[in-house]
């Protein structure tokens, strides 16, 4: 037992230790797991997953009934509950059995807003579950001294796993000894290319193996991996949104309007003009009832529902409605690079090409470098003969021979290959510019052209790709061939979408700053953000630290750093996450588009996440508004079209206002001076059907602002009290020629009303 205990305890230690095993060394991180490179034993495994837990992310629970509830758990339906309860339990003073007409009518209401916030809600699907669906299912682990196909759940920190072609890595590892791996992280890292990832080096969970086999020892597991990390941001976000923000503050106004106009019947009704205290509960209710804007939720839903089809017209699903609201005023768009503002497909510039051998042409370059095939799923292989005008060009003219592959330790294709006008043999090859240099034997003079050139391309953010060729007059792929003659230089880059100059050009016009997050290198980020006109004013995710600045930048704050710069390279999610979350503290009202798990946080935490086309689950799940259409240009006609619901909105909220003053008001004037009592069931009646009729505001003709919208609350509040103390003197002014003059007699020769019955019609219809 004491033995057990001391284990537990050593684990322990083990998991809550900060110890960096990505970049310790090897030999360390297997002596702080206490393992081996024999792996464990089923008995050690089943101990740590006790301490460390299963190899997923937790998944929460959430009650669908209390969610319902919840939503009937805020200012403006508290006020509705207690008007429901005073109609039963104060109907009439007692003098009668309680009010079920008006109970009724306001449970129906609270019940008919509640379902269409709950509906609506409950389309957005849970980021978390996304990001699980994207863990390895199975993984190949070494237990008890054999290798076995288990669930990727069961791996714990010490581990040996093997990880080959096509292989989802299943959690945070460190290589072992072998060959070079190429791993896909660009869904983690939003790098475009595949990066290669040496012995000793650590290797994400989530990412994707593409050349190679290794072996290597679990280092986290779940929520503690880089793509653990990810999802628990996502999954703590839950911060209120802008718009219940604003309905909340129109509420607390309408609720102060109505407690002042209640103080003052109470305080004139019973202190003053001494009334019983039964009477006058209906006037209470009135207020209560009518005062309160209680189909405002489902009025405005209503609105921006009919927004939401017409913008999946335009291809954008709305996930979340009050996103068009946010969107309308949003001030900042941070953008992802890879796969959003660029295509995340390599392409050569044809204009940077360079030529260093005689009686050569820039698309003879291009047409050398035919030393591929797309079959091997290489992203240099296919940009190479994507550059061509047709696929079939690359062998086109000529009989291929023999192929050779792309490996990491010669970084470099070669073709051999027989031209069939003529029956020649010949040989190409392209690959990193050092290796083919060594291959040409190259003199110093014509590596000192070449490095400038490389250094030319990389001050400019692009990679470089060197082709030479060689002529074979044996006739034989295995030849060594005469010399190899070096060519020229293709600059590689992830070219920006066709689209994305004009957007940023359209957003920065209409108000919103335009800011580029990308994983890249900083010199690739200014290269995207030259060529889309967006601005260079960039900085390494250091600078968010206040690390890695120039003596010119550092005395700046991070906050207004992060304000004025076009953009951040070398970010991981937590990154985005936070600068996001910066400019939001700025009271900016930040959208974020991406399309990777690593842009999932940032989706989550921004007013507007906009997953692009093609985007992975997890974007699309934490996002607001799934883009349909490859590109960012439908942004723009989501903007013009939300600014156009925010009009019909505001013009709503000002008539919603303006009601409650006009109802509080003027019944309480004529309740006091004429101590007249009002029945609160047809208050109520028109309530609804005020609402009813306004709903046609929601495809009112309006004009889209230039800028970004806001809610002027102060302007909405004192319009709305202008508005309704005009439209409450009109109902007192009508009330008192209605008893107290013959006015309606004389004027329009009507019978004079004199019941009370006949006057409240009158006055409600009025």
């Amino acid at each position: 037992m004491e033995m057990e205990t001391a284990k537990a305890s050593g684990l322990e230690q083990i998991r809550n230790e900060a110890v960096d095993l990505e970049n310790i060394p090897l030999a360390n991180v297997f002596v702080f797991l206490k393992c081996t490179e024999k792996g464990l034993t089923t008995g050690e495994g089943n101990e740590r997953a006790a301490v460390f837990g299963p190899n997923k992310l937790e998944e929460k629970k959430e009650s669908r009934i209390l969610k319902f509830l919840g939503f009937m758990w805020n200012p403006l339906s508290w006020v509705m509950e207690v008007a429901a309860i005073m109609a039963i339990a104060l109907a009439n003073g007692g003098n009668r059995p309680p009010d079920w007409q008006d109970f009724v009518g306001i449970v129906v209401l609270l019940l008919l807003n509640s379902s269409i916030s709950y509906f609506e809600e409950s389309n957005a699907g849970s980021a978390a579950e996304a990001l699980m669906a994207n863990l390895a299912p199975k993984t190949k682990v070494l237990r008890d001294g054999r290798w076995a196909e288990e669930d990727a759940a069961i791996l714990v920190p010490g581990d040996i796993i093997s990880i080959k072609l096509g292989d989802i890595v299943p959690a945070d590892a460190r290589l072992l000894q072998g060959d070079p791996l190429k791993v896909d992280q660009s869904a983690l890292t939003g790098e475009s290319l595949p990066v290669t990832k040496c012995p000793g080096e650590s290797v994400y969970s989530g990412s994707t193996c593409k050349q190679g086999e290794i072996n290597a020892v679990v280092i986290a597991t779940g929520v503690h991996t880089f793509f653990g990390k990810a999802a628990h941001l996502v999954d703590s976000t839950n911060q209120v949104g802008h718009f219940q923000k604003v309905l909340r503050a129109i509420g607390n106004f309408c609720i102060a309007a109505i407690a002042i106009g209640m103080v003052i019947e109470v305080i004139v009704m019973y202190l003053i003009q001494h009334r019983h205290y039964r009477d006058g509960i209906d006037n209470l209710l009135v207020l209560l009832i009518g005062g309160i804007p209680i189909a405002m939720p489902t009025v405005l839903s209503v609105t921006m529902a009919i927004g939401s089809h017409r913008l999946s017209e335009q291809g954008a699903i709305t996930k979340r409605m009050t996103a068009i609201e946010e969107m309308a005023a949003m001030t900042a768009l941070c953008s992802d690079k890879t796969g959003t503002l660029t295509l995340n497909k390599l392409g050569v510039d044809k204009d940077f090409i360079e030529v260093f051998a005689d009686g050569v042409g820039k698309e003879d370059v291009i047409l050398l470098a035919r030393a591929s095939r797309v079959e091997n799923q290489d992203a240099i292989d296919t940009a190479m003969v994507g550059m061509l005008d047709d696929p079939k060009d690359a062998r086109r003219g000529i009989e291929e021979v023999h192929f050779l592959p792309f490996n990491p330790g010669g970084k470099r294709t070669a073709l051999t290959y027989i031209k069939v006008d003529d029956g020649t043999w010949h040989r190409v090859s392209k690959g990193a510019p050092e290796q083919i240099l060594s291959l040409c034997n190259c003199s110093d003079d014509m590596k000192k052209r070449v490095h400038a050139v490389i250094d030319k391309y990389a001050d400019r953010g692009l990679r470089s790709l060197a082709v030479a060729r060689q002529e074979v007059p044996e006739k034989n792929k295995e030849s060594p061939g005469e010399k190899w003659e070096f060519v020229g230089l293709l600059p590689l880059l992830d070219p920006p979408r066709h689209d994305s100059a004009e957007t940023i050009k359209r957003a920065l016009h209409l108000g919103v700053n335009v800011k580029m997050i990308t994983g890249d290198q900083l010199a690739i980020a200014k290269e995207t953000g030259r060529r889309l006109g967006m601005g260079v004013n960039m900085y390494p995710s250091s600078a968010l630290l206040g690390h890695g600045m120039d003596d010119s930048i550092a005395p700046v704050p991070i906050d207004e750093l992060i304000e004025k710069a076009d953009g951040f390279a070398g970010v991981f999610p937590e990154h985005k996450y936070e600068i996001v979350k910066r400019l939001q503290e700025m009271k900016h009202i930040c959208g974020m588009t991406g399309d990777g798990v690593n842009d999932a946080p940032a989706l989550k935490r921004a007013d507007i996440g906009i997953a692009v086309a093609d985007a992975t689950d997890a974007a699309r799940s934490a996002s607001d508004i799934v883009l349909t259409e490859p590109g960012l240009s439908v942004i723009i006609s989501a903007v013009l079209t939300s600014r156009s619901i925010f009009q019909r909105m505001k013009n709503y909220t000002i008539y919603a206002v303006s009601i409650t003053i006009r109802i509080v008001l003027g019944f309480m004037l004529i309740a006091l001076i004429w101590k007249f009592d009002f029945s609160p069931f047809m208050i109520l009646i028109i309530a609804i059907l005020n609402d009813g009729t306004i709903m046609t505001i929601a495809k009112d003709r309006v004009k889209p602002s230039p800028q970004p919208d806001s809610w002027k609350l102060r302007e909405i509040f004192i319009t709305g009290i202008v508005y309704g103390t005009y439209l409450a003197v009109m109902t007192v002014v009508f009330f008192w020629a209605m008893r107290s003059t013959d006015f309606f007699t004389n004027t329009f020769h009507v019978k004079p009303l004199l019941e009370k019955e006949e006057m409240m019609s009158a006055l409600y219809l009025q």
